[in-house]
């Protein structure tokens, strides 16, 4: 028990040592991570090898059309300007004196298919633009966007970091899109309010850096409802599958929906609402685009498949037999959330530390008390509350939101990064109220 124990945190702490102080790519720090376990347990080199590739291969079973389809679809959401078709919409349905709460529904409507740091290099010229038009100070509706993005980037599939904790602990998809989304807003609105908090308190004493403002090149935009209909079909569709096959008796009627409500057929209709456009309006750089999303996929994939393999060691060194022994079970959804708080912490990338988190927790979800339909969906919805926790320099989307917004690195950690603790700690309540119900 001692020597996997040490074993297990030597492993931890060489994965935060390769991929924080010598920037290794978290496929091979996590792979090294499994070795390393493998070996200090004294795993036959047969079963380690055995146990990695299964590993590997059974999460790119589960979750590789997954992504690929959800990062194909944000980036043709992108190439076809819907993003900025949906932004400017909310802003013209809220209104001008809205705009900060405008700009936080925007990130969590963009961020659904969009990933975060792509959703906010795509709307940051937006912000500049209102910036100048309405006098709100940039760090108001830098953290308005950034947090809209990002709440939804922790919770809701297809998402690579949840997606993969949901392959890993075998969560259902479609539950965990409606339940994320429900986490999700409330933490959004904690992002909002600490956004206004902030632009009031410190605003006036920060310049911001000179910048060139973004502006699109005339092109053919699409309607609203061509804008929206590629992100909302898919959800209606994921959800009203996960809520059928719960809650309804099955009926011959069902079969179609269910079918079309599988996310990976949801996903595919949402990516050809988007090629329509595009085939019609602007389709001489297609191929460059979708190039560009394999490529994205790819690397995500290989991210999250390495953290199945290292889950399978983790998993063959029957971890779970003595994790029975050790006195966990009062922690309960804490201990999940902690470890991706400090992973995240540590780290910096959300995605790593929630795959991670998940291979760690597999083994303990009996002692905690989670190993239950409704106790592993908890757990993962925990996993990406802990993953908010905190975002500071280390964090590649922290400066992604500072360069962009033309922002110092004083204003970021004192507006930005403590809106992410509080969002973290907001997740983490609203998670604890659906434990009671559920």
């Amino acid at each position: 028990m001692l020597q996997l124990l040490i074993v297990f945190i030597a492993a931890l702490f060489l994965l935060v040592v390769l991929t924080v102080k010598y920037r290794w790519q978290p496929f091979f720090a996590l792979c090294m991570a499994a070795i390393v376990v493998g070996l200090g347990v004294q795993l036959p080199a047969e079963t380690l090898i055995t146990a990695m590739k299964t590993g590997l291969g059974n999460t790119m079973q589960s979750l590789g059309l997954l992504i690929v389809l959800g990062t194909t679809l944000g980036a043709l959401l992108e190439y076809s300007h819907s993003t900025t078709v949906m932004a400017q919409f909310i802003l013209k349905l809220v209104g001008e004196k809205n705009t900060a709460f405008a700009m936080s529904i925007t990130g969590f409507l963009v961020g659904l298919p969009v990933f975060c740091d792509s959703g906010y290099v795509v709307l940051s010229g937006l912000n500049h633009q209102l910036t100048k038009k309405t006098g709100i100070p940039m760090i108001v509706l830098a953290v308005c966007l950034s947090t809209g993005l990002f709440a939804v980037h922790a919770f809701v599939p297809p998402h690579p970091g949840i997606s993969a904790a949901a392959g890993v602990l075998q969560v259902g998809i479609g539950k965990l899109l409606w339940m994320g989304m429900i986490v999700a807003l409330p933490t959004m609105f904690i992002g909002y309010f600490w956004a206004i908090y902030a632009g009031r308190k410190w605003a006036d004493k920060y310049e911001q850096v000179n910048e060139t403002t973004i502006t699109n090149a005339t092109t053919q935009y699409p309607s609203v409802i061509t804008a929206f209909l590629p992100v909302v079909v898919p959800i209606i569709l994921i959800a009203t599958k996960s809520i059928a096959t719960t809650y309804l008796a099955p009926a011959q009627g069902l079969h179609a929906w269910i079918v079309i409500g599988n996310p990976v057929v949801a996903l595919t209709i949402g990516v050809l609402f988007t090629l329509v456009h595009i085939l019609k309006h602007n389709a001489n750089g297609i191929q460059l685009v979708l190039q560009s999303a394999i490529n994205k996929a790819a690397n995500i994939l290989m991210i999250t498949s390495a953290g199945g393999a290292f889950g399978a060691v983790l998993a063959s060194t029957n971890m779970g037999t003595y994790a029975a022994q050790l006195p966990l079970h009062n922690l309960g959804l804490l201990f999940p959330f902690l470890v991706a708080v400090i992973l995240k912490t540590a780290q910096g990338s959300t995605t790593v530390a929630v795959i991670t988190t998940a291979s760690v927790v597999l083994p303990f979800l009996p002692v905690l008390g989670l190993a239950t339909a409704n106790g592993t969906i908890l757990c993962v919805l925990a996993m990406g509350a802990g993953s908010m926790i905190v975002s500071h320099p280390n964090d590649s989307y922290f400066w992604v939101v500072a360069k962009f917004s033309s922002l110092n690195i004083k204003p970021m950690l004192r507006a930005y990064t403590i809106a992410t603790l509080f969002m973290g700690l907001m997740a983490l309540a609203v998670i604890y109220i659906f434990s009671i119900f559920m």
